[in-house]
């Protein structure tokens, strides 16, 4: 049946929201980029359902995801974010989303954006998976593993292989949507709205 969404949206509106008009798009905008980098660190532990809640708190707190202001925030900014309820209260995933800001910032110098950079792994091409139930769908894979190493290389932290392979399923580099999915792209032609 081709008519169905992915079942790791439990049916919930946000995630069904997430799920209908974000997860799987291929991105190419480097602030939306960021946005998924940080919010995929501070998801680690946790449940993605809990990381839609705060994300608009995230927005407001962190400056909404300007990487150029997030290299640099000091002390007192960093004291502020871990008092701020409104946020996962966490000293070493806040400290490392102001790392990750400068090591952005350092591939977007050297590559002209960090879009370049991150489909220069998949040349530019979307990786389609056909799984068809979620066990099949996979934590990490080799792709990940890859980016992960490299992107540690560079200076980011909270990146390893999971995290990259969500960051880049809910970016569209992996396009993960299960076959009965409508989402999955053997199905958009059978969808005419």
């Amino acid at each position: 049946m081709i008519s169905e969404r992915c079942g790791w949206t439990l049916n919930h509106p946000l995630m069904n929201e997430y799920h209908d008009h974000e997860w799987g798009n291929p991105l190419h905008d480097d602030h939306r980029w960021f946005e998924f980098i940080v919010l995929d660190a501070f998801q680690a532990g946790l449940s993605w359902l809990t990381i839609l809640k705060k994300r608009e708190n995230f927005r407001r707190a962190l400056d909404q995801f300007d990487y150029e202001k997030i290299a640099c925030y000091n002390d007192k900014k960093l004291a502020e974010l871990i008092q701020d309820e409104g946020i996962i209260r966490n000293r070493l995933k806040i400290t490392g989303t102001v790392t990750n800001a400068k090591a952005f910032i350092k591939i977007r110098e050297e590559f002209g954006s960090f879009d370049d950079y991150i489909w220069g792994f998949t040349n530019g091409k979307v990786v389609i998976n056909h799984f068809t139930s979620m066990k099949e769908i996979p934590a990490r894979t080799e792709l990940s593993d890859t980016i992960s190493k490299d992107m540690k290389k560079r200076g980011f932290t909270f990146v390893g292989s999971t995290i990259v392979y969500a960051f880049l399923q809910a970016a569209g580099i992996v396009n993960d949507h299960l076959r009965g999915c409508y989402r999955h792209p053997d199905n958009q032609n059978h969808d005419n709205g």
